[in-house]
């Protein structure tokens, strides 16, 4: 019996896992050092926090944050006006049989950690949490 892959909150495969992380590491890389023939996006230092890509491997969304949190409005604009040559970078250090089409979005995981955290500190909620 084959496994369906493609079924409903499966979560991601052990490819798309390791492939997303290469992406990262690349379009990590590229960004840090400055590859991309682009003056507004080289100023700015971007983390690139996570990448997930679609189970055919073609798709591969990049959730980004500027350092500091400055710019981060402009950066998935500046970045989506870069996306070919960031694609190309990927695909020349990467051996993919297509080079994903990238995706850039606002990594949010530090907002909704600091929110957690606020939630969990008032009063309400560590009465409940706390065991007597």
């Amino acid at each position: 019996m084959t496994k369906n892959r493609f079924k409903e909150g499966g979560g991601p495969s052990q490819r798309q896992l390791r492939v997303g992380e290469l992406i990262r590491r690349t379009l990590a890389e590229v960004l840090a050092r400055g590859d991309v023939h682009d003056p507004e996006l080289n100023r700015m230092s971007i983390t690139v926090g996570e990448v997930r890509t679609s189970p055919d491997l073609r798709v591969a969304t990049a959730y980004v944050l500027p350092l500091g949190g400055e710019g981060r409005d402009e950066v998935v604009g500046l970045l989506a006006r870069n996306k070919g040559e960031l694609r190309h970078a990927v695909s020349k250090k990467l051996a993919l049989k297509f080079a994903p089409d990238l995706r850039f979005q606002l990594d949010e995981t530090f907002d909704r950690m600091d929110e957690t955290r606020r939630m969990l500190q008032q009063d309400a909620v560590r009465r409940d949490t706390e065991g007597e």
